[in-house]
């Protein structure tokens, strides 16, 4: 037993998923106290041990299911002793057309029961981070990949359709038969794991919608259609929510200046005195302010959105320790110092005529991702807000999540902004379902009322 849970470890670590040495001999040792007979003490015994959270929990349920339910169904049963024969005969004939390709050996391995190697090759088809092709963007890296397994096991099934033709006078119908649907049911399960990518478990997404009405009218229109009139008339209304807002927030920081008694400073205090008078001497409360990152989409209408969203962020920068400002479009751009040295509305103008943002560029959030992460990740730590604005749509490109994976196990919270209709997300080339699996929270944000909502609840 002990060799079966090391082999299905090796699995768990070939797909992604983290387990320790210290939590192999746990489960090992576990064993001693279960009837490991009873499958539901015995996944117990792994699941307790194997799965770190509940985004993990999907990955171990079928990764369990894959190990010790289908590719131990469907044997070659030792009593049709002929049938066993035949599956050597046909395995050592394309044995030699295994030797030079990792990908075609991982698929025969698969079928005989040893599915790490392949695990491990799907795995790395999924998260590969793809380095963006300036001159060609496609998704066509990761579906080239993708293509080539699956044209394998077609011809793994050519081959044996090409044995079983060879052969055909030595062998009996029933013998090929139950070979071919043993061979058909293994790769069936290894396409199955091509087509069907695992991704985590994120049941604790926050999909938010605000019904509050901070203002009747002009809270109400889309940002994609205010007129000019009404953009002015915003910017006065979110300065007079951003003084509103600094306002109690330093009535706050005032009243919560005095932490708890300082016993040992007290006591200091008054052996001076002999303890005559008394005076508390109070630890000083640090103010905790959060770290702000933005990645804000500029093309298009979703420059609307982003524009009022900037806006607020460098209004409110006096409440935060740290803000962090980044535009994109089909790659990426940071801005903070653009905002640190001039007013809003210049800095929206340099912003604007920026020579590195390519308004004419198609929206590639993949790219984007990617350079974020090997330039600015660093930027990023538990204390920190990461805001995306934009309304996930990357052209067909390649989406590149697995970098938000490891960008949300770095920062305090990974929030998504969409000022896109919620009915619009998910349809054409909209990456929305794909990118809300790794999100803390998302929200759509059409308009003043959202967005007022949105800051509320990011500063108070």
């Amino acid at each position: 037993m002990t060799n079966t849970i090391i082999k299905f470890v090796a699995c768990l670590r070939a797909s992604g998923l983290k387990v320790s040495t210290s939590e192999v001999l746990d489960s090992a040792n576990l064993l001693k106290f279960i009837d490991i007979s009873n499958e539901s003490q015995f996944k117990a015994c792994l699941k307790t041990n194997f799965v770190k959270s509940q985004r993990d929990l999907n990955h171990f349920e079928r990764l369990y299911i894959l190990f010790f339910h289908d590719l131990n169904s469907n044997k070659i049963d030792d009593k049709y002793l002929d049938q066993k024969n035949i599956n050597d005969m046909f395995f050592k004939d394309i044995e030699a057309d295994s030797l030079n390709d990792d990908i075609f050996k991982s698929i025969v391995d698969f079928v005989n029961g040893d599915p790490m190697k392949y695990l491990e090759h799907i795995y790395h088809i999924h998260t590969i981070e793809e380095k963006p092709d300036q001159v060609l963007k496609s998704n066509m890296g990761s579906l080239s990949n993708r293509l080539e397994v699956m044209l394998k096991i077609n011809n793994l099934r050519d081959k044996f359709a090409k044995f079983s033709g060879d052969n055909h006078s030595r062998i009996s119908n029933d013998d090929i038969d139950r070979l071919k649907n043993f061979l058909n049911n293994r790769l069936d399960k290894a396409f199955d794991i091509l087509r069907n990518e695992f991704k985590p478990t994120n049941d604790s997404l926050e999909l938010i919608k605000s019904k509050k009405q901070h203002r009747k009218n002009l809270g109400q229109i889309p940002f994609s259609s205010l007129s000019p009139k009404e953009i002015m008339e915003m910017r006065d209304v979110i300065d007079k929510l951003v003084r509103k807002l600094k306002d109690v927030i330093s009535r706050r920081y005032a009243k919560s200046k005095k932490g708890p008694i300082d016993i040992k400073k007290t006591i200091r205090r008054a052996d001076r005195y002999h303890g005559v008078p008394l005076e508390i001497i109070y630890k000083n409360r640090s103010k905790h302010k959060a770290k702000i990152v933005t990645l804000c989409d500029v093309s298009g209408s979703v420059w609307s959105a982003a524009r009022f969203m900037l806006n607020m962020l460098y209004s409110l920068q006096d409440c935060f320790s740290q803000v962090k400002s980044f535009v994109f479009i089909s790659g990426i751009t940071e801005v903070t110092e653009i905002f640190e040295k001039n007013k809003i509305n210049i800095a929206i103008e340099q912003i604007m005529e920026h020579p590195d943002v390519k308004y004419q560029d198609l929206t590639d959030y993949g790219e984007t991702f990617f350079q974020f992460k090997k330039n600015f990740i660093h930027y990023l730590n538990k204390k920190t807000t990461l805001i995306i604005v934009g309304d996930g749509r990357s052209n067909y490109m390649n989406p590149q999540e697995s970098i938000l994976d490891e960008i949300r196990s770095r920062c305090k919270r990974l929030i998504w902004l969409n000022p896109e209709p919620e009915q619009f997300w998910d349809t054409g080339d909209s990456e929305m379902k794909t990118y809300s699996a790794y999100l803390h929270e998302v929200r759509p944000c059409l308009n003043l009322n959202q967005l007022i909502d949105f800051i509320y609840e990011l500063v108070l």
